[in-house]
């Protein structure tokens, strides 16, 4: 029976990094798209989130099978509430790469507003806190984790700091209002894909130590 179970959990592990690696590419995609100004490449990343959908969908079912069927335990209780939960998290992440396409191809109809230099910077920090939040659920690596919370400080500092830039753009030239309340909309959907992965680390060191540190602040290292 436990030999059953555990290859259902170790099943769902596979399923869930399938969808990670999935939405890792589409958030890889997304800021390609920016960058390249190439709506055709954000159209493929809005029509690819039904992917996503459909693999947030197949483990929720899975999940709820798990927990009605199999009656999961201790640790075994907490890795499937967990997956359920990270898919949740992978699931709006897709969601907010598409946002960010909705806006490339807007941002397209009009001259680059000025050389991006931030939001690529703020999206490879991102993307790196969304691999180590999995590599963290992998690893069942706590301290992973919790390095994953520290990180979103430096995103949200590079939030401010783009907002602040935006700002006075707006101010010294109207004709740039349009374009940059949208690139303000890319940083903040950048950050909160940020804050998503910092909700994955939360989870991981619920799921390895049954301890719940949402709310909890953490300290803020700088880029490595």
């Amino acid at each position: 029976m436990q030999r059953h179970m555990d290859q259902e959990l170790s099943d769902l592990k596979d399923r869930l990094l399938q969808m990670g690696a999935l939405v890792e590419e589409q958030i890889e995609r997304a800021i390609a798209a920016m960058i390249e100004r190439d709506a055709v490449l954000a159209g493929q990343v809005i029509e690819r989130d039904r992917l996503v959908n459909r693999f947030d969908v197949e483990i929720d079912e899975t999940c709820i099978r798990l927990l009605a069927l199999q009656a999961p335990a201790a640790k075994d209780l907490r890795f499937v509430t967990t997956a359920m939960k990270i898919s949740t998290e992978l699931e709006r992440m897709s969601d907010l790469a598409e946002n960010i396409c909705e806006r490339v191809i807007e941002l397209n109809e009009e001259p680059q507003l000025k050389p991006y230099i931030d939001l690529p910077r703020m999206a490879a920090w991102t993307m790196k806190m969304v691999r180590e939040s999995l590599d963290a659920f992998v690893r069942q690596d706590a301290a992973l984790a919790r390095k994953v919370c520290a990180d979103d400080d430096f995103v949200d500092n590079l939030t401010h700091q783009l907002f602040r830039e935006l700002v006075s753009f707006m101010i010294e030239n109207p004709a740039t209002i349009t374009r940059a309340i949208r690139l303000t909309f890319i940083g903040k959907y950048i950050e909160r894909i940020a804050d998503h992965a910092t909700n994955i680390g939360e989870l991981v060191i619920y799921m390895v130590e049954g301890k719940i540190v949402r709310h909890m602040t953490s300290p803020s290292p700088g880029p490595s």
